[in-house]
């Protein structure tokens, strides 16, 4: 009985670092997981005052995370001059124990995994923790189909001095990154390499990187290519683009969760081969090579599928005013829509479906760097806080100016080329945002070559979210062929939803994608 409280009970786990117990709470009568530290039984008074900070270091970092996929932690209690950790009970096996009692995963599964282990690292590092160990131990296959990280043991926390000893490396070295191994400063695009590794061994059976020494397996990670993953299907590029070498060329958290996306949807993810590296080919087998090219596809949208209502609350006047502020958004061309809505002769009530087309963004450059150095607000150069009127703030670039236009709030540079726009509405017209986009669809679907890229339902700041991207053709205030992004997320149970909304000629768009991140990084409500 450990606090008086915990009542050991059957080992479930066991590691490097420790043990942990399946226990009964005494108290509140409910079974938890409680982590024995072990390790500092058997090593010096100095290691074993490391290795104590370090768990409650542990307990700190995952305190300080939001998040539904990641495991939480009830206590920290000492006992036997040691700290044990006592967290939820994850009803489950890992990852780890499922790939070696059943084998590979199907591709989509590993995707759908990978996507919910991308949320709980996005929401980790949002709250300024680097997991730094991701590997297929450390993520929890729910019975219920939940996907939880666990072991934030040799997490980062951004204010934290270092407790690692110097030249020190801690963590799975075959799921390290190259980075960190090279003794450079970590950060999330480490553990979205460390997540690629992890997606390679669930679909393959086997750690790309692992050889037969310790000091093999550090130098393949840096200096050596993985074998083709052979069993990854649609999954296969997005490996890829997170097993990057140099970090900057990795994908963002963002852009690894829409590849992701597509993965889970059995859709090859196009977008990741922006970031699968070119490999040279020797020129005679250039000159004998015959190039066919395929005829041009279309991928005309198919006729809207009628859904249900039910999502839907009795606000079309609302609905209708942003649909109006939206269409002056994005220029001319849904006017008679929604004339007719504003009548009462709503042609597109209720969720309607609408085919994914194929995604045209530009390729991004291999090898952009990340935003420089953070000024004193904690912005990347080049960017500055506004404190807006209407009761929140966001990261701005510099020169953009503050306009109003009806009830939007607009951020820009040159009168709306380059636009960021707020939404804000204290009465939602429907219980979710994916519900309010499908119903807004249809009517810029009559906008010039309106294509819808994404949009799908997602987390944002731990709440019910949907993104959508599409590009269309602008007739009126900036001609020509645009695109944009929207993030719609409710809070305070329903009552009020955000949308912050940005876009740009296609032309400048990679830049413009980067921003938004940054936007959505750094966006405080009320």
């Amino acid at each position: 009985m450990l606090a008086g409280r915990y009542r050991l009970g059957e080992l479930i786990g066991r590691g490097g670092m420790g043990k942990v117990w399946r226990a009964h709470d005494e108290v509140l009568h409910r079974t938890v997981a409680v982590k024995e530290l072990t390790a500092g039984l058997f090593v010096s008074e100095a290691d074993r005052t490391v290795l104590h900070a370090r768990t409650q270091k542990e307990a700190r970092a995952a305190a300080r995370i939001n998040h539904p996929g990641v495991v939480t932690v009830h206590d920290v209690i000492a006992y036997d001059d040691r700290p044990w950790i006592v967290m939820e009970y994850v009803d489950g096996p890992s990852l780890a124990d499922v790939a070696k009692e059943s084998g590979a995963l199907a591709p989509r599964e590993a995707a759908r995994i990978g996507l919910h282990v991308l949320g709980a690292l996005r929401a980790a590092h949002a709250a300024g923790v680097l997991h730094r160990d991701v590997k297929p131990g450390n993520i929890l296959l729910a019975r219920d189909g939940r996907v939880l990280i666990t072991d934030f043991g040799i997490a980062a926390i951004e204010g934290d001095s270092e407790i690692t000893r110097t030249g020190e490396i801690v963590g799975s070295i075959d799921y390290l990154a190259p980075e960190r191994i090279q003794g450079e400063a970590p950060g999330p695009a480490s553990d979205l390499f460390s997540l690629g590794a992890t997606l390679y061994t669930a679909v393959e059976e086997r750690s790309p990187f692992r050889r037969t020494s310790p000091i093999s397996t550090l130098q393949a990670v840096v200096t050596e290519e993985p074998p083709p993953p052979e069993n990854a299907g649609a999954l296969a590029p997005v490996i890829t683009a997170l097993l990057r070498k140099d970090p900057a060329d990795r994908p963002s958290v963002a852009e690894a969760e829409r590849m992701l996306l597509d993965a889970m949807e059995g859709r090859a993810p196009k977008q990741a081969q922006a970031f699968v590296p070119t490999q040279n080919v020797p020129k005679d087998l250039l000159e004998r090579a015959t190039v066919h090219l395929p005829e041009p596809e279309s991928a005309p949208p198919a006729p809207a599928a009628p859904a249900k209502a039910d999502d839907r609350k009795r606000h079309p006047v609302r609905t209708a005013v942003l649909v109006v502020a939206l269409a002056a958004v994005v220029g001319g061309g849904v006017g008679l829509g929604v004339m007719k809505y504003q009548d009462g002769k709503d042609s597109g009530s209720g969720e309607q479906t609408m085919p994914t087309v194929p995604d045209t963004t530009p390729a991004k450059t291999p090898g952009t760097k990340p935003p420089g150095k953070k000024n004193p607000d904690g912005l990347p150069d080049g960017w500055t806080k506004a404190v807006d009127p209407a009761g929140f703030s966001l990261a701005i670039p510099k020169g953009w100016s503050r306009q109003v236009d009806g009830e939007q709030i607009d951020y820009t540079p040159d009168n709306g080329a380059h636009r960021i726009r707020i939404s804000v509405d204290t009465a939602p017209d429907f219980a979710n945002p994916y519900a309010h986009m499908l119903n807004i669809e249809p009517q810029l679907g009559r906008l010039p070559n309106y294509q819808r890229v994404s949009l799908h339902t997602n987390t944002f700041r731990d709440q019910p979210a949907a993104l959508w991207e599409f590009t269309w053709t602008e007739t009126k205030d900036h001609p020509g062929k645009r695109r944009a992004i929207d993030q719609m997320y409710n809070v305070d149970n329903g009552r009020v939803e955000y949308a912050i909304y940005m876009s740009s000629p296609v032309g400048d768009w990679v830049k413009t994608r980067a921003q938004f991140d940054i936007v959505l990084q750094h966006w405080q409500p009320n």
